[in-house]
This record gives structure tokens, sequence and C-alpha cells, in this order.
């Protein structure tokens, strides 16, 4: 069984509840063991804010990027078939060619960086037609003043905003721009046993 879901506890927690999302989206939960809901919250949560305070800084481009590494040689050991993926820079967008619309065109998904009042990481879990499928777990009511991004509560298990993909790409510090190529950062996500391999799908990189 699949869990739904779920939004961030306070202003800072966005990454590690947003890797966790990843995995719930990927894997039932009668599999996930507690040693990787452990370490995600052991490992995030360690950017010191300015009253010297951990975690008020949220979580750091070098804890996401060891928990990819710890998460993808955990996934080699063990009966838990996890693979990920840490990108940064130039390799960080949306588009043709791109890393991130090859995993959500396999049925990964990714934990993107991206500018919403600040650094903020969310869930892409899908895209079609120029729209990105998106969980973000910082949570609002009512809709945005950009009609064409969409917030929807009645898919509680994938997604709850609609995002054209043109959003993205900015490197302007305008909501959900991924920024300047030096802020960037994304982890990739799969579940190996379904997977789809890069023959499998339209659209690979050759």
């Amino acid at each position: 069984m699949k869990s739904p879901l779920r939004y961030q506890m306070s202003e800072y927690d966005c990454g590690p509840t947003t890797m966790l999302n990843g995995i719930s989206y990927l894997f039932p939960r009668e599999s996930i063991s507690p040693e990787i809901i452990r370490n995600i919250m052991l490992y995030s949560l360690d950017s010191y804010g300015g009253e010297g305070i951990m975690g008020k800084r949220g979580t750091s481009s070098a804890a996401m990027m060891f928990l990819s590494n710890w998460l993808n040689g955990y996934g080699k050991i063990g009966d838990f078939h996890i693979a990920s993926r840490y990108l940064s820079g130039k390799n960080v967008y949306l588009g043709a060619g791109s890393f991130i619309n090859d995993t959500l065109h396999r049925g990964g998904v990714v934990v993107l960086r991206l500018l919403f009042d600040g650094g903020h990481y969310v869930l892409l879990t899908g895209e079609k037609d120029g729209r990105v499928f998106m969980f973000d777990p910082y949570y609002r009511e009512g809709p945005f003043a950009q009609k064409d991004i969409l917030v929807t509560e009645n898919k509680p298990f994938d997604y709850n905003r609609i995002v054209p993909e043109a959003y993205f790409n900015k490197e302007t510090d305008a909501i959900y721009s991924l920024g300047p190529y030096g802020d960037r950062e994304a982890v990739l996500l799969f579940n190996e046993d379904t997977c789809l391999t890069p023959d499998e799908t339209i659209e690979y990189f050759i």
C-alpha cells in the first residue's frame, strides 16, 4: 500500500519532507525500512540560520548530495531497489534532452530545488505536453495569482500542483524558477523494479 504525500511541519523541513515523499511515491510503505527514514532526517536540516540555530536555513546542497549517494549505495546492497543520482548546475533544466524529463518519463521522481520565497524543495512526479505534475510540501490555501499554475487537492498520492514547464527554466527570482545555474540542484530517484529503460520510452538520450 502507498501512503499519501505529506506537507512539511515547519518553515524549514521542505528538504527531508520532499525526499521522504519521493520514497513514498515510489515504494509501498511495507517495504520502506526505518533506516531510510532515520538517515534522511539525521543528515538533513543541517544549515545554520542567522541566529546560529541549526536547521533554520533548511537543508544544504551537501546534505542532499550525501543522501543521494547514500540511497544509491543502499539500493545496491539489499532488497530495497532504489537508485539515485545527484545533478547540479547546467544539468538541471527541463525540456528536450533533460535528465529530469527523462526520469519522469521512465517512472522516476525528482527532488528539485527551486525558488519560492527563497530556496525550496519540491517533488516532480510527472510531465506531459509541457505541464509538470509537482507536489509542493508547503501547504497553502487558495489559488495562485498566476492563473496557469493549478492547485489540486484530489491527487494526494501523486501531486498538488500542475505547473507549465516554462516557469522552471528562468534564471530570475520568479515563482518556481530554478534560478541561476550555480544554485541549481536535483536528486533523481528510481524504483529499479518498476522504472522503464530508455528503450521503453519515446524520448531518450542517444
